[in-house]
């Protein structure tokens, strides 16, 4: 963690769905190199906040902010300038969902070096090199030439991981990256997420593993009903939570035997 200026910096941000008001002027920052663990029970808002990071979500208020780029939704914009202001902020997020979205009629290696040919400009040749590269840092060099459907669900997350790598983001974004995986493979997706935070890269995890937001992560927040109750380094939150809120949520994982 840095004293430079955040990569991510989240103000006033205000989702709704309707009449139902999911962010209720959430205020958050994400240093250079920082593993920032979003916790929270079902329904909280944490998926959406990290949607509305890089642009899959808009809000109806406050500012969002990735690397250089950024967006005040409380200004009026043009629709194009808008939307070239999104494509622009997207470029720096790469994102992991819980499911894993790859293209069934590509190769792995072809899923990886698609998005930098598309997006950056990169040749085919220097894009499968790179794709390669980012398939070995996952373990997954020896599938490069396998199709979706003869993969695992965690070495397709695994391929999922390494195509949100390769766009080389500022920020990797996680949305409970374990949640659609067999108990057993789990540990292998949270090996390579331990490996990303020991290399220094800069994330924000959306998870239920608390063993890992408490080993892992450099701080934790918690959320409920839209808003950050309480944020703090994993140390503090997990020894000694403030807030009634987060201790009886980490009390319930306690109890299950997952912390």
């Amino acid at each position: 963690m840095t004293d430079t200026q955040p990569v991510v910096q989240l103000t006033g941000i205000r989702k709704s769905f309707g009449k139902k008001l999911v962010l209720d002027g959430v205020d958050l920052s994400v240093a250079e190199g920082e593993a920032v663990a979003v916790i929270g029970p079902s329904g909280s808002g944490k998926t959406t906040l990290l949607r509305c990071v890089n642009g899959l979500e808009l809000p109806e208020e406050g500012r969002v902010r990735v690397g250089a780029d950024s967006i005040d939704y409380a200004q009026r914009q043009r629709h194009g300038a808008r939307e070239a202001r999104l494509r622009t902020l997207r470029l720096e997020c790469g994102m992991v969902f819980q499911h894993f979205n790859l293209f069934p009629h590509m190769t792995a290696v072809e899923n990886v070096a698609y998005a930098p040919r598309v997006n950056r400009g990169i040749g085919k040749a220097e894009a499968r090199e790179q794709a390669m590269a980012m398939l070995e840092s996952v373990g997954l060099a020896d599938q490069a030439g396998s199709y979706p459907a003869k993969l695992s669900g965690g070495q397709q997350q695994r391929v999922a991981i390494a195509r949100a790598l390769a766009m080389r983001p500022q920020v990797m974004l996680f949305d409970e990256a374990t949640s659609a995986l067999d108990p057993e493979v789990v540990g292998d997706i949270l090996g390579v997420m331990r490996g990303l935070v020991d290399a220094g890269m800069t994330m924000l995890v959306v998870t239920h593993e608390m063993a890992f937001a408490r080993d892992s992560c450099d701080r934790v927040v918690f959320m409920d009903q839209g808003r950050i109750v309480e944020q703090g380094s994993t140390k503090a939150v997990f020894s000694h939570p403030e807030h009634q809120r987060t201790r009886d949520f980490l009390g319930r994982f306690e109890q299950s035997g997952h912390l």
